[in-house]
């Protein structure tokens, strides 16, 4: 079996109008998030009105792609074929660094369930599953030399 017959086993995320950009903006290695233009509030999930504020001025911005460790689980059995050779899978919800509780559900790659702990420094990498989807993922902060 390929790699790409292999992730067509795996669940793909499906863009919507108000997605999409999220989206898009992982396919070309970036992480944009929504943000109100009217208060600056950021928002993830997008959504159709600004939970701060209620404006419908909705934008996507750029993030840092730092975060750090909010929660996480690890499976050890694959939830889908398209999985068992990424187990055991860290599934996590990681807070971005652009304001509190701005939360992502995502997979923590590139660490050991071992060096897992609340608040642990993350950075945004992205990985490629077909030609036309790429999700965003973390890992931890690389030491800098």
């Amino acid at each position: 079996m390929t790699a790409e017959s292999e992730a067509v086993l795996r669940p793909l995320p499906l863009g919507d109008e108000v997605s999409a950009p999220f989206w898009e903006a992982a396919k070309a290695g970036r992480l944009d998030i929504q943000r109100c233009r009217a208060c600056g509030h950021w928002n993830h999930a997008p959504g159709l009105a600004c939970p701060a504020c209620g404006s419908e001025d909705l934008g996507y911005e750029t993030v840092s792609g730092k975060a750090t460790l909010f929660t996480w689980c690890v499976l050890r059995e694959a939830p889908a074929p398209g999985f068992r050779d990424m187990l055991p899978l860290i599934v996590a919800i990681v807070e971005l660094a652009e304001q509190p509780h701005l939360l992502l559900s995502t997979n923590i790659v590139g660490a050991r369930e071992e060096d897992l702990q609340l608040g642990l420094p993350l950075e945004v990498t992205f990985e490629t599953v077909t030609g036309d989807c790429a999700l965003p993922q973390f890992r931890p902060v690389r030491e800098q030399a």
